[in-house]
C-alpha cells in the first residue's frame, strides 16, 4: 500500500476543505432557494444554521478524520469496532460515489455552457429554454461533456493529495473567487440592478414560514458538503498542528461568502430585466439568467459576451472543486482498505461512476420514460435519495456519535491540539451535537420528505 500523504500546508488545508464546500450548491441551488424564499429573510436565517448548525457538524467530521487518519469507513471501524456506528463510514463513501455519479452530469452540463458561451451561443439563442432542453435530451452529447470532466477529476485525483488536490485547490479557489469579484462588478453596472440589491439585503421577515426555515437549514446543511464523507476524508490528511475550529470557521466564511456572492452576480442581472422572475427555480442558471446574458448582449454585446463566459467559467470550476472532494473518499477506501494502487483505485471510480452518470443523463432523453423506482428516472432517483435521505441520515448520525459516542477527552485533545489551543464553550460544542443538530436534522429530513407541505 502506498505511503499515506498529508496535506502539505494550512493554506493547502484551508482551499481544498474550501473547494470540497464551495460547488454547485453554492451558485445554483442557493440563488434558487433565495429568490423562491424571500430574499434577504431567507440569507439571514441560512447564515444562522451555518453558525449553529453547520460549523459544529463540520468541526464533528474533522475530529473523526484528523483523529484516526484513514479512510471514512476505517476511521469508523477504528473508533467504534465491531458497533453498528461502522455502518456511517460506509454510508459516507457510498453517499459520495452515489452524489457523484449524477452530480457529474450537471456539471457537464457547465462544460457545454461554458462553451457555448464562448462561441456565442448563449448571447445569441432566442428560447433559452428549448436550448436547453435540445441538449439535456440529446442521446450523446452531454454524455461526452460529463465524460470529459470526469476525466478532468480523475487526472487530478490521480496525483494524489499534495500533488492533486491540494495543488489543484489553490489554484482554482483563488481564480473562482476572482472570476466572482468581477462578476459583481459586472453585474452592479447593469441598470435597475438597485431592485437585486434590495431583493438581497431588506429582509422581509414577514415571508418566513416553518418551510423556509427549514429550507435554510437544510441549504446550510448540504452547502458545507456534510455526511458525504468528503471533509471527513480530507481531515485525514490534515497535519497534527492544524486548528479545526479555525478551520472550520475558515471554510464556512469562504463558503457562506461564495454563496451570498453568488446571490450578488445573479439577482441585479436578473432584476435589470423586467419580463424575468427571480423565482424561477432550478432553471435559473441555465434558462432564465441566457435570457438576462442576451439581452445584454442585444445592449453591449461584448458586456453580455464577457459575463456569459465569466460566469459558466465560475460554474465549472465550482463543479471541479467539489467532484474532486466527492471523488476521493471512495478512491482513498479503495486504496487503504484493499490495499491497490491510487491509481488504479481511482480508474475504478471513475469508471464506475461513468457508467452509472450515463444511465442519469440518457433519463433526460432516450430513458425519460424508463422509471426506475417510486416513479423517477434514474437521475430523479440518485438526486432525491441521495439529499434527502443519505445525507441527513448521515448528519444525523454524525452527530449522535461525536456527542455521545465518543471519548470527551479524545474530543477535546483534537479541538486543542493535545491542549495547546484554547477551546471556549466546550459543553456547548457538545450540548448542540448531543441536543440541536440531531433536532434540527430531524426536521430538515421530514421536511425534505414533504411531511410538512
Amino acid at each position: 500500500m502506498e505511503k499515506r500523504a498529508n496535506f502539505g500546508s494550512k493554506l493547502g488545508i484551508i482551499l481544498a476543505s474550501a473547494g470540497s464546500a464551495v460547488g454547485l450548491g453554492n451558485v445554483w441551488r442557493f440563488p434558487t432557494e433565495v429568490g423562491s424564499n424571500g430574499g434577504a429573510a431567507f440569507i439571514c436565517i441560512y447564515v444562522l444554521c451555518v453558525l449553529l448548525l453547520g460549523i459544529p457538524l463540520m468541526v464533528a467530521e474533522f475530529v473523526i478524520g484528523r483523529h484516526t487518519h484513514k479512510n471514512t469507513a476505517d476511521a469508523y471501524r477504528q473508533l467504534a469496532p465491531g458497533t453498528p456506528w461502522v455502518f456511517q463510514g460506509y454510508l459516507g463513501v457510498f453517499t459520495s460515489w452515489f452524489i457523484l455519479c449524477y452530480y457529474s452530469v450537471v456539471s457537464g452540463w457547465t462544460l457545454k455552457y461554458l462553451f457555448s458561451a464562448i462561441a456565442g451561443k448563449v448571447t445569441t439563442v432566442t428560447d433559452s429554454a428549448a436550448y436547453f432542453v435540445e441538449f439535456t435530451s440529446h442521446p450523446w452529447a452531454p454524455i461526452i461533456c460529463m465524460v470529459v470532466v470526469m476525466l478532468l477529476c480523475h487526472i487530478v485525483i490521480v496525483r494524489g493529495v499534495q500533488e492533486g488536490i491540494e495543488r489543484s485547490s489553490k489554484l482554482m479557489m483563488p481564480l473562482l473567487l476572482l472570476i466572482i469579484a468581477v462578476l459583481v462588478v459586472c453585474s452592479f453596472s447593469m441598470p435597475g440592478s438597485e431592485d437585486g440589491l434590495r431583493f438581497l439585503l431588506k429582509p422581509d421577515f414577514s415571508k418566513l414560514t416553518s418551510s423556509v426555515i427549514l429550507s435554510a437549514m437544510g441549504q446550510s446543511f448540504f452547502s458545507l458538503s456534510i455526511a458525504m464523507g468528503c471533509l471527513c476524508t480530507y481531515a485525514s490528511y490534515f497535519t497534527d498542528d492544524a486548528r479545526l475550529l479555525k478551520t472550520a470557521g475558515s471554510v464556512a466564511l469562504i463558503d457562506t461568502t461564495v454563496a451570498v456572492m453568488s446571490g450578488f452576480i445573479i439577482f441585479p442581472a436578473v432584476f435589470s430585466v423586467a419580463d424575468v422572475s427571480p423565482d424561477a427555480g432550478p432553471g435559473l442558471v441555465f434558462i432564465t439568467l441566457p435570457t438576462v446574458f442576451e439581452m445584454a448582449f442585444a445592449h453591449v454585446p461584448w458586456i453580455g459576451w464577457f459575463f456569459a463566459m465569466m460566469f459558466y467559467l465560475l460554474l465549472l470550476l465550482a463543479a471541479l472543486t467539489s467532484m474532486m472532494s466527492i471523488h476521493e473518499p471512495t478512491t482513498a477506501f479503495l486504496l487503504e482498505h484493499f490495499q491497490i494502487s491510487r491509481r488504479a483505485a481511482t480508474r475504478i471510480v471513475t469508471l464506475s461512476c461513468i457508467f452509472v452518470g450515463v444511465l442519469c443523463s440518457l433519463s433526460f432523453g432516450p430513458l425519460s420514460d424508463v422509471k426506475f423506482l417510486f416513479g423517477m428516472t434514474f437521475f430523479d432517483f440518485f438526486d432525491f435519495v441521495s439529499a434527502k435521505v443519505f445525507l441527513p441520515v448521515g448528519g444525523f448520525i454524525i452527530s449522535l456519535f461525536v456527542g455521545w459516542k465518543l471519548d470527551r477527552q479524545l474530543v477535546r485533545d483534537e479541538l486543542t491540539n493535545q491542549g495547546t489551543v484554547k477551546m471556549h464553550f466546550f459543553s456547548v460544542y457538545i450540548f448542540i451535537l448531543k441536543w440541536v443538530a440531531p433536532l434540527a436534522i430531524g426536521l430538515i429530513f421530514l421536511n425534505e420528505l414533504g411531511l410538512f407541505s
